[in-house]
């Protein structure tokens, strides 16, 4: 019955948005201030955004295991992947809802979704009922896409989910 229902729903969204002008769709506010900071360049910077307000910051070296050799972080003002995803999220909410902490923090804020919507938060690594072990985070944008400040070296940029490895889940504040 439930299966019934959500492929019921998919085809009215399927058939809603197939006749809608390509103008008239509007992304949710997440993506679009995701997409709005990902046009400015922000650089990555291991640690950035981790102030206390959210945001691009100078980074850290404590950690880095970057390929980037010494360490750019204490020099480079930008934001890492949990820096990026709590900035966007305190854009949108209007208030810092994940805090300074790192991806195990952030992901300990949500809970899991099985059916993913652009704006939730895409995490990698291993969550289980006894440990939270994450390395990475982006903003889910769609058909299989996500939003993501990937490595030293780049920009805040938009990535294949599936070119990323250890999949952790869909979550949603």
């Amino acid at each position: 019955m439930r299966r019934r229902l959500a492929v019921a729903a998919a085809l009215i969204l399927l058939v809603a948005t197939a006749s809608m002008p390509l103008d008239a769709y509007v992304p949710p506010r997440i993506v679009r201030l995701a997409y709005e900071i990902e046009q400015r360049g922000v650089v990555y910077s291991w640690g950035g955004g981790h102030s206390d307000d959210p945001g691009p910051s100078k980074g850290t070296c404590k950690g880095y295991r970057g390929k980037i050799k010494p360490c750019p972080a204490r020099r480079t003002r930008g934001l890492d992947c949990s820096g990026f995803t709590r900035w966007v999220y305190a854009l949108a909410h209007g208030q810092d809802v994940l805090g300074p902490g790192n991806t195990n923090d952030h992901v300990r804020k949500m809970r899991r979704v099985g059916s993913p919507a652009p704006g939730d938060l895409v995490f990698f690594g291993k969550i289980t009922k006894k440990s939270v072990k994450t390395h990475h985070v982006g903003i889910y944008l769609g058909q299989g896409k996500m939003m993501n400040a990937p490595e030293t070296g780049a920009v805040v940029r938009i990535d294949d989910i599936a070119r990323k490895k250890d999949f952790a889940g869909f979550y949603r504040y």
